[in-house]
């Protein structure tokens, strides 16, 4: 069975992108997302529930993540986060330009760089930190470091955001380079919903990825961050059956507490 999955994955996403164009954390909050620790147009629901958050894949490594109040967030925002978007709240990472914009629209109300501006490239030099409430979310960050195209270490220039909101924890691991310590696990807590780069190169090769994964025991796992299907393809094979894989027919997904499977489960969005 988890063989025709991953056959019927290959033709999906083929179809998919044919269509679509081929530190230590600033606080300790008391909630449960820490209870460990001290792109096709996307689809905007007339309404949710208090208990539920809209993803959608707009492409890459940037979701659109929506809040029952309406608040609108982009994650790796480069710019774009769908046609006709303007974001309420926008994080990015540091890796490369496709994780990032020099340029935000300046009618962003939150603009989060997942890095220190101002580092100097001292090992001393503090990295992001962000504790921002708006309205019905709350977002934090977990730094990590990154390598450089010259191959040398950047410390922090990566952070894990994780966004509380309609009482579920959603971590969007940014272009991780490393495994996780059990500090930095510590420090993000618990997840419901894991947003996992899944190329297999540029971050971590799929093995490595998959352990973080499976450290992070979250209920939901969505790939992004891949440039073919045979490369999303090639990361659902090496799973080899250890979760279940579903297939979703839109770009766009309805979460809540209530409907979170029991055990891991990989949600495919379609597009790239």
């Amino acid at each position: 069975m988890f063989m025709t999955a991953s056959a019927r994955l290959l033709t999906i996403v083929a179809f998919a992108l044919f269509w679509f164009g081929a530190a230590v954390p600033a606080h300790a909050a008391q909630n449960r997302c820490l209870a460990i620790a001290d792109a096709g147009p996307p689809v905007h629901l007339a309404a949710l529930k208090q208990n539920e958050v809209s993803l959608t894949f707009v492409g890459h490594s940037t979701f659109l993540i929506e809040s029952p109040a309406g608040v609108r967030i982009a994650t790796d925002f480069t710019g774009y986060a769908g046609p006709g978007v303007l974001p309420d709240v926008v994080t990015m990472n540091h890796a490369h330009e496709s994780h990032y914009t020099n340029y935000p629209d300046p009618k962003i109300k939150h603009v989060l760089r997942g890095w220190n501006p101002e580092a100097t490239g001292s090992p001393d030099d503090p990295p992001a930190q962000h504790n921002l409430s708006y309205k019905d979310v709350h977002v934090r960050n977990v730094p990590t470091d990154i390598r450089r195209w010259s191959g040398d270490k950047e410390a922090f220039g990566n952070s894990i955001f994780i966004f509380e909101v309609a009482g579920l924890c959603i971590a969007h691991l940014g272009h991780l380079h490393h495994q996780l310590t059990a500090q930095h696990l510590g420090w993000i807590g618990y997840v419901d919903v894991l947003l996992v780069p899944v190329d297999g190169t540029y971050t971590l090769n799929h093995a490595s990825m998959i352990e973080v994964v499976k450290d992070l025991r979250a209920k939901l796992v969505i790939p992004m961050h891949y440039f073919s299907a045979s490369g999303l393809k090639s990361f659902v094979d090496a799973l080899s059956g250890a979760f279940e894989v579903e297939i979703h027919k839109t770009s766009q997904v309805t979460v809540s507490d209530t409907t979170l499977p029991k055990s891991t489960k990989v949600l495919v969005l379609p597009g790239h």
